[in-house]
């Protein structure tokens, strides 16, 4: 979770870090909650990003109060303690054979610290390779907001989990796949199986192959009987490094499961036989 979480830096400024940072303590749950949130936005004004995240926290984001403002506004008011952000960050890790970038949905404190990349991680959420194109999760967004401030009530109530592997906290979930129903999108399967049949041999529980629009209208009706794949992938594009598979609740907004792959021969661009057999 460390190398996960904590190797972040700012898209809009176009830097990147490949350093571990400053991890958030519990007392910096604390001082988030007493905050109001700046959403970053993209300086283009018409980027598809931006109309889905003013919709999503308008929509969803309660646990503080909130503004908006543009990438140029954050640089003037980001050592501000009172202030914490939400924004898309750049990935890289510097462990990786392949350097890829990736784009993360972040909640940070504002810090007086001189680098981007020191100001407390609260927390972070895989979106995308930054080369491919943003609709490939941006219809997510509202769930993933969802998602990142019940892991903060999550860490203000369970504080001793900031030290630990969160996610095996969240993959102790999988097994209660069975009892919903698995949305998937054709292309976020490994090649090797896809198709129904293929894949009620690994998992012989309810899957339907859906489209964005009907995760999308999941997410907006909080359908409790669904869970959906987000997967983050190459999607064709030249570099081919990791492969984050995280299953989460369209209606309750929880992970199910959550693991990432390196791609090589063996491993293709999606959800594998493997992760199937881990969720039976």
């Amino acid at each position: 979770m460390r190398r996960l979480m904590i190797t972040l830096a700012l898209v809009a400024l176009t830097i990147t870090t490949f350093a571990d940072r400053y991890v958030a303590r519990p007392a910096d749950i604390k001082t988030f909650l007493k905050t109001t949130t700046y959403v970053v936005l993209e300086d283009n004004p018409m980027a598809e990003y931006n109309f889905k995240i003013k919709k999503a926290v308008e929509s969803s984001w309660d646990i503080t109060p909130y503004e908006f403002i543009t990438a140029q506004e954050f640089e003037k008011v980001r050592n501000d303690i009172s202030k914490s952000f939400l924004v898309k960050l750049q990935v890289k890790f510097s462990g990786d054979k392949l350097e890829a970038t990736y784009h993360f949905l972040c909640v940070v404190l504002g810090s007086g610290v001189q680098k981007h990349t020191d100001m407390p991680d609260i927390c972070s959420v895989p979106l995308g390779y930054s080369s491919v194109h943003e609709d490939s999760y941006t219809y997510k967004l509202e769930s993933l907001i969802r998602f990142a401030q019940n892991h903060i009530r999550l860490l203000d109530k369970s504080p001793e989990l900031i030290s630990s592997n969160i996610f095996n906290h969240y993959n102790k979930n999988r097994k209660e796949t069975k009892g919903k129903e698995l949305w998937l999108l054709e292309k976020d399967i490994d090649k090797g199986i896809r198709g129904l049949a293929a894949i009620r041999k690994l998992y012989p529980h309810t899957v339907r192959i859906v489209t964005p629009d009907d995760i999308e209208k999941a997410i907006a009706e909080k359908n409790e009987n669904v869970i959906y794949l987000h997967k983050v992938g190459p999607e064709g594009t030249r570099l081919q490094a990791r492969c984050y598979k995280i299953l989460i609740g369209a209606g309750d907004d929880q992970f199910y499961y959550f693991d990432y792959h390196m791609i090589g021969k063996k491993k293709g661009d999606g959800f594998l036989a493997k992760d199937f057999k881990k969720i039976k």
